[in-house]
């Protein structure tokens, strides 16, 4: 059997356009079970700068986008593909934005333990259709122990500083290299796919990444 391609996601939980381009690139690997990737993926915060318990989610928006109308007419795309992808997105029950360097130590701890893409997964629905708080640690500790990881040790590690500066750091690596935005995937270390991307470009890489190695 042939090496695997390596294909890295640099994601945020809290981004909408990375659950929608994960729908995307499940969707293709799901038509392509033989498809050639390996998967990892790589934290990137949105707000890097969020104060650690989060903050109220109307207040953010409106902050960033400058009122209450820019915002919901900036969050209009995202809810019109969120349906093209057969995702729903309980906008209106979010009430917080959080700080998410906890939930990428989180998917860093899976990493280790083989369930990544099951922690991204969780993360990703406890954020956009539970509405849950993903900064909270007791929230995090309880979506380790639904992927089957050890909640007890998780909460242990988040009363450290573990593997935070380590996050802090592979964060200020992506920026340096040029990505300003996610979702990123770089396949093969080499070709940057920004953005969430339909299904059918996914299947057109899947293809020529898989002729190339054959």
């Amino acid at each position: 059997m042939s090496e695997p391609v390596k294909l890295d996601i640099m994601s945020d939980p809290i981004c909408p356009w990375c659950y929608i381009g994960k729908a995307h690139l499940d969707r293709a690997l799901a038509a392509a079970p033989d498809h050639p990737f390996l998967i990892e993926w790589h934290p990137f915060q949105l707000n890097p700068d969020m104060p650690a318990t989060g903050m109220d989610r109307r207040a953010y928006l409106e902050g960033k986008f400058g009122g209450k109308e820019a915002a919901v007419k900036a969050y209009a795309p995202v809810v019109e593909h969120a349906e093209k992808a057969g995702l729903k997105i309980n906008f209106e029950g979010m009430k917080r934005t959080p700080n998410t360097l906890n939930a990428h130590r989180l998917i860093h701890w899976a990493g280790i333990e083989g369930r990544q893409t099951a922690a991204v997964s969780a993360l990703f629905k406890a954020y956009f259709v539970e509405t849950r708080d993903i900064g909270d640690v007791e929230v995090l500790a309880d979506i380790a122990d639904a992927i089957e990881m050890d909640a007890s040790v998780v909460t242990r590690l988040f009363a450290t500083d573990e593997d935070m500066q380590d996050i802090r750091d592979r964060d200020s690596h992506s920026r340096s290299m040029g990505i300003n935005s996610v979702p990123t995937f770089i396949v093969g270390g080499k070709h940057a796919v920004p953005g969430a991307q339909p299904p059918e470009l996914w299947a057109k890489v899947i293809a020529e990444v898989t002729a190339a190695k054959s």
